[in-house]
């Protein structure tokens, strides 16, 4: 999974715990298109008490395969693929 991929996963929901929801950017990789198809997954799947940003980086990364299909091709249309 390239650099890329494991942050704009990371990314996606803003899991830093010490950011608030105002402070964040999301990164230009984040597309509307690839948060809608990935928000659920990577919620369901990374996000457990206290995430951070490199806890959810790694779980996308180990569970790539387990991601849907949406979030896949939405995360392989933006350059990030593994």
């Amino acid at each position: 999974m390239s650099v890329k991929m494991i942050m704009a996963a990371g990314a996606l929901l803003g899991a830093a715990s010490q950011v608030t929801a105002e402070e964040f950017q999301m990164p230009p990789e984040v597309t509307p298109a690839l948060r809608a198809a990935c928000e659920t997954d990577v919620r369901r799947l990374c996000i457990r008490d206290n995430p951070t940003v490199s806890k959810v980086k790694s779980c996308v990364r180990q569970n790539f395969m387990n991601l849907g299909r949406r979030c896949q091709m939405q995360i392989t249309l933006a350059g990030l693929k593994p």
